[in-house]
């Protein structure tokens, strides 16, 4: 029974932080967003007037010491000044790509259908697949996105494991040693336990920067 009751007292603690970390964001009104935690899974709630909100209250989130997982059940109901339909959605998310350096535009298609946008294709790194996904995702209109772009590398994967791991020690991970890495081909799967949501992505990013990486399973746990 203690231990019932102290895991409720620190998801108690843990929701204030969160309630606290949206009023902080001045990109948020907090009264839109619900939410709720239960054994660290923080679950967001409510309706908000753009995709950006939405993902804005995510990482919001994700910056709380306690949160561990994130289930986004937040809807997206845009305003009738921000209505846009599918052509001009199309049409600005072509500009958009077409004016960012990270994306090679001639290698991702577009399709839009009821202010969801689908981007597919194929590109070389993670980061131009990602840059591809965050030139849209703000656009005004969009009601979500979809994105299908698959990673096939110029350069075959060599010595993967090696790299990684010296990669993680190098930076401020302070949970290197704890993180394992398998390879499989092109494939990195990582392993373990981190402190916190922002290690468990910098890992994610460094598995990514690594050439001749294909995908990446990111099955390490956040837990204190």
């Amino acid at each position: 029974m203690a231990r019932v009751l102290s895991v409720i007292k620190a998801d108690e603690m843990v929701q204030r932080d969160v309630e606290a970390e949206l009023r902080w964001d001045a990109r948020l009104q907090p009264n839109e967003i619900g939410v709720t935690v239960a054994g660290g899974v923080a679950t967001l709630t409510g309706r908000v007037d753009s995709l950006t909100k939405k993902w804005t209250a995510e990482e919001a989130v994700q910056r709380v010491r306690g949160v561990y997982a994130v289930a986004n059940e937040i809807e997206v109901h845009l305003p009738s000044f921000a209505e846009r339909s599918d052509s001009d959605i199309a049409r600005a998310a072509v500009q958009a790509l077409e004016w960012d350096a990270s994306v090679p535009r001639e290698k991702i298609r577009i399709t839009v259908a009821q202010g969801l946008l689908t981007l597919t294709g194929e590109v070389e790194w993670q980061y131009q697949r990602r840059a591809a996904e965050d030139a849209v995702w703000r656009l005004m209109g969009v009601r979500g996105v979809d994105n299908r772009i698959t990673i096939r590398p110029a350069v075959a994967a060599s010595g993967l494991e090696t790299k990684i791991e010296a990669a993680l020690l190098r930076g401020a991970l302070h949970d290197a040693h704890r993180v394992k890495v398998e390879v499989n081909g092109s494939e990195v799967i990582l392993r373990g336990s981190v402190r916190s949501w922002a290690e468990w992505q910098q890992a994610m990013g460094v598995a990514w920067s690594a050439p001749g990486v294909s995908v990446v399973d990111n099955r390490i746990s956040v837990a204190p």
